[in-house]
């Protein structure tokens, strides 16, 4: 029953290994459940609803992995992906959270189409191996911006763009300490260590007054205010598209590089290296995506912190199962989960971008044809305030370097054509709406 339902061999694992390791996912996972909610309402979109539909889009994703792909992998609203619906496409550009979830639904279509006709893996192998590390590395540093400007560690400065905030009182000492607990929680290896980094620092936050909690356990709140709220007439706007393309492209290597990384770690992988299962798993990425745009959340995808399900001895599909239970069981905690305030969550911000940063150690920095383009997409990502600006330049550049150093065959066809894409994605896309004020783009601090 089990080998069928979820790929279960008793001769690789154990159940009792199996529901352990799927509660490690969830435990290491859960802390989307306070900063999704958290990081989405910022573009105006009820809190409540957030954390209901966080839990059910998670929820469904990771049983569609357990049942369809029989992977122990566990998915939910993606890190980096949701900053950039509420951050850049809202915050920033100026479009509704609903023209977002347009947006993030299209982007679920066309990767089940690219999966089903195997399109998916012929778009990655187009891109240099140098660039999808650096695009990893880019976004963690932009999470971890977003952290420390969501606790006021750093502010606005009129003189020199940015400084560093009032760290000796408010939710910016409530961040800091935060960000010590739980990276003493990481250091010393406990399980579940980023979940119960906000925690401790939400406890802590009741006596400095900046955790309003009201209760722990209660119905869920309702999805209505944002279920299947979508602006079909910008569907065949040019704004559209370069949205949705970059959803697409940042989630497809998101996606890809956990698959990866995870599998090979865990020894999973065939004697030529290839992920059993692969397109199932991208298939269940795609339908979840698609399902959770339709319950009102940014683009699901796998998360890296399975990682720590599998080093548990996870390896089939009942692992995942549980994490999905996990996830329905936390549907009733809302009231504790959404009292958490963004100084909270912001260390798990910071510690996140700084996991992502680890693919910077595959960029070859002795090849400056592969080290400038890497360090354009690294750098642009923060500092332009933008994950698909980072891209944009460091694919453009990397194009541009070898073309007139003649290393034509590092290109291929398919470089160009997206180098060609993202200049017209680039030029596209007014001066004013890049310029951005951190004051406008950032919830007032300390709040949920």
């Amino acid at each position: 029953m089990l080998e069928k339902l979820f790929g279960f061999d008793r001769n690789v694992t154990r159940v009792r290994t199996e529901v352990l390791a799927g509660i490690t996912t969830f435990l290491t996972m859960a802390y989307i459940l306070a900063v999704n909610p958290n990081i989405l309402s910022a573009t105006g979109m009820d809190k409540g609803a957030l954390f209901t539909t966080t839990v059910i889009a998670s929820a469904f994703a990771t049983l569609l992995m357990a049942f369809y792909a029989k992977l122990p992998f566990g998915l939910a609203p993606g890190m980096g992906l949701n900053a950039f619906f509420a951050y850049m496409v809202c915050l920033t550009l100026g479009y509704s959270w609903q023209f977002a979830l347009t947006a993030v639904l299209l982007e679920g279509i066309i990767f089940i189409l690219l999966t089903v006709t195997n399109l998916r893996e012929k778009i990655v192998d187009a891109l240099p191996v140098t660039l999808k590390n650096a695009i990893g590395a880019g976004i963690g540093l932009f999470i971890a911006f977003l952290g420390l400007q969501n606790a006021g560690i750093i502010v606005n400065n009129d003189a020199t763009l940015i400084s560093l905030g009032d760290i000796t009182s408010g939710s910016a000492l409530l961040g800091m300490i935060g960000l010590l607990i739980t990276s003493v929680l990481l250091i010393r290896r406990v399980r579940g260590a980023l979940l119960f980094g906000i925690l401790l620092t939400t406890l802590i936050g009741i006596p400095m007054g900046l955790t309003k909690l009201d209760g722990i356990v209660s119905a869920p709140p309702s999805i209505e205010p944002i279920f299947f709220q979508f602006q079909w007439e910008h569907i065949f706007t040019k704004e559209m598209v370069i949205v949705v393309f970059t959803f697409l492209f940042v989630d497809m290597f998101d996606t890809i590089g956990t698959l990866v990384g995870v599998t090979t770690k865990a020894g999973m992988v065939d004697k030529d290296g290839r992920i059993p299962r692969l397109k199932q798993a991208f298939l269940v990425d795609a339908i979840g995506t698609t399902v959770g745009a339709m319950l009102g959340t940014s683009t699901i995808t796998t998360f890296v912190e399975s990682a720590s399900g599998v080093g548990e001895g996870g390896r089939s599909g009942l692992t995942s199962f549980v994490t999905a239970v996990c996830f329905l069981l936390a549907l009733f905690l809302a009231p504790f989960f959404l009292a958490v305030p963004g100084a909270a969550t912001a260390p798990v911000l910071i510690l996140v971008g700084l996991m992502m940063m680890s693919s910077v150690k595959k960029v070859d920095f002795t090849d400056y044809s592969e080290a400038i383009p890497a360090f354009i997409c690294i750098v642009f990502m923060p500092l332009a305030y933008s994950i698909s600006d980072g891209i944009v330049l460091g694919l453009i550049s990397y194009v541009l370097l070898n073309v007139c150093c003649g290393n034509f065959r590092k290109l291929s066809i398919g470089m160009y054509i997206l180098s060609a894409i993202f200049v017209l994605k680039f030029f596209s896309v007014p001066l004013k709406s890049r310029q951005i004020n951190i004051n406008q783009t950032i919830p007032e601090k300390g709040k949920n």
